[in-house]
């Protein structure tokens, strides 16, 4: 290959990967977050999930945004593992169609027509009045770009047909078909782009450099490759997101393994020709991959959407949660979802009701410590309470960033409210930190504490922890839960430490426990009072029916 060939054939692949960004990004903003909502509500039932997957993956051009799409709809729990694999598999059998638009150069002579398409559009993305004429614009700009970088390479390949040597190394590949799935999956890889891999091996068997059935050894490469990127992009990424990509995997190398005995047999390419009838030349060779890189995903759908519980099962095992294990981060909120705000205010709510278990988790954990003389769950009280403080500053954050995405009225009401509930939920994980060092004093000054100071504790931790239970279930609308039985639990806990610094005062007066230990006994009775204070506040912001009215949001001060 000469400098003049590499040249061309890498400046063609580099317009041809702005063109597709170009295209796909123009298709988002003129779809809108319709798509989104196709997408999230389309999932029911798991052939409408393919059918969904295929659809939105077509129209936007990008099976990767299909699948942040989709994970983002695991995390958040909106959609289930199992309801996800029908769309990534419906992604696979979208993002052929770039193949198509592709094979479309040899059939309609699409690339006579780029240049206009780039003038046209550059003209409409800079002097668009509307920003969906902008879109439109990027749209056609994208797509000149992609045919004009798809003309380049295929001029680049054409010396490559009188080069024996390139041919001898490309028949090869026909002949040994594991070879080709190997040169499929590097290819892919390294590009990280399957719908490339295709277009580059749409190139060169038009140009006659590669065989038929050696492009469709690639192109089976290519479908393991894709997974391959997906799993390295969700190495640092959540559970979900890691099972979706393991789930994934699976199909696509389970249905190459299968798929390479069809193809040695000569199953495969006879089901092509039975498809695209006639014989195959630099004319409609391209046509033939396209159908064939279809096939591929069409039959394996086919296969293993029956056996999506079994994928589903399968990943859940390859991927297990560490038990024990305290999650850092959001669980719900999801960036690109702040575009379809209703739904991200409800994400919002359901990352503070988790907010609010953890500190619960860390109170009851550091309470458990006080009363057993036992430290061994102090880190992951700490880890606890770290978490809910990382918890404050993502979820104030998604707030405020939501506050712009036009939200109703009533909406947008909730939003100061939801602050105040979050503020309220890291107070009360901060209160975990106070007991622990109460805990730590007793047992470190051996402390000790009547029989009847410990049942009186117990008995106004029994209180607290139905409130913390009751408080969580209004705050995620479950029925058996309202604010009026959550503010008794409060006056029931306000009660509790009254009697019990009356009682404590005249256990003191009769000599029945030593100063220190009151001391340590009465700041865990007040430590426990403010958590309650807290979750009434919680409950009064819920009753006002979370629409903040420049109330007075009451709260005691910070421990």
């Amino acid at each position: 290959m000469t400098i003049e060939m590499l040249f061309m054939a890498t400046g063609g692949l580099g317009f041809f990967f702005f063109g597709m960004e170009l295209l796909s990004d123009g298709l988002k903003k003129v779809s809108g977050e319709k798509l989104k909502s196709f997408l999230h509500s389309a999932t029911k039932v798991p052939v409408i999930g393919v059918i969904a997957g295929a659809t939105v993956t077509c129209l936007i051009q990008s099976s990767s945004a299909t699948s942040v799409m989709t994970v983002g709809f695991v995390n958040a729990g909106l959609l289930s593992l199992r309801q996800a694999i029908p769309v990534i598999m419906g992604a696979n059998i979208g993002t052929t169609f770039t193949a198509w638009l592709v094979s479309s150069m040899s059939v309609f002579k699409v690339t006579d027509y780029s240049l206009p398409a780039i003038g046209i559009g550059f003209l409409l993305t800079k002097a668009g009045k509307t920003r969906r004429s902008r879109s439109a614009g990027q749209v056609i700009l994208g797509f000149g770009l992609l045919f004009t970088g798809l003309s380049f390479m295929k001029d680049a390949f054409i010396p490559l047909k009188n080069s024996s040597a390139t041919i001898r190394i490309f028949a090869e590949l026909g002949q040994k078909p594991v070879l080709g799935v190997m040169v499929g999956i590097i290819f892919t890889v390294l590009l990280q782009s399957s719908s490339a891999t295709i277009a580059i091996v749409q190139m060169l068997a038009f140009n006659g450099v590669l065989s038929f059935p050696a492009a469709i050894a690639i192109v089976l490469g290519d479908n393991v490759g894709t997974t391959i990127t997906a799993q390295m992009a969700a190495v640092n990424t959540t559970i979900a997101a890691k099972r979706t990509a393991m789930a994934h995997s699976m199909f696509n190398v389970l249905g190459t393994a299968y798929m390479m005995i069809f193809l040695h047999t000569g199953i495969y390419e006879n089901a092509v020709y039975l498809l695209v009838p006639g014989e195959i030349s630099s004319a409609n060779i391209m046509l033939h991959i396209a159908v064939a890189h279809s096939l591929f995903n069409v039959v394996n759908t086919m296969v293993f959407l029956p056996l999506t519980e079994w994928l589903e099962k399968i990943s859940v095992l390859l991927v297990p949660e560490k038990e024990g294990a305290v999650k850092v981060g959001t669980q719900y909120l999801e960036k690109h979802l702040l575009e379809t705000p209703g739904i991200a205010l409800e994400l919002v709510k359901k990352e503070t009701v988790y907010m609010l278990s953890l500190a619960a988790e860390s109170v009851s954990l550091a309470f458990e410590s006080f009363i057993k003389n036992d430290l061994s769950n102090v880190k992951k009280t700490a880890k606890l309470e770290d978490a809910v403080d990382n918890l404050q500053s993502e979820i104030t954050q998604y707030i405020v960033e939501l506050s712009g995405k036009g939200l109703s009225e009533d909406k947008t009401g909730q939003l100061p409210v939801l602050i105040h509930i979050v503020n309220d939920i890291e107070r009360i994980g901060d209160y975990s930190e106070n007991i622990v060092e109460l805990a730590e004093r007793k047992i470190e000054e051996k402390l000790p504490l009547t029989a009847r100071a410990l049942t009186a504790l117990n008995l106004m931790w029994a209180e607290l922890n139905v409130m913390m239970i009751e408080t969580g279930d209004l705050m995620a609308g479950r029925n058996n839960s309202t604010a009026e039985k959550i503010l008794a639990h409060e006056e029931k806990i306000n009660r509790f430490q009254a009697d019990l610094k009356k009682g404590h005062v005249d256990r003191l007066n009769r000599r029945e426990c030593n100063l220190k230990s009151s001391v340590v006994f009465l700041d865990l009775v007040d430590n426990l009072e403010k958590i309650g204070d807290h979750l009434s506040n919680i409950a009064q912001g819920i009753a006002g029916g979370m629409i903040w009215r420049d109330r007075k949001h009451q709260s005691p001060d910070r421990p």
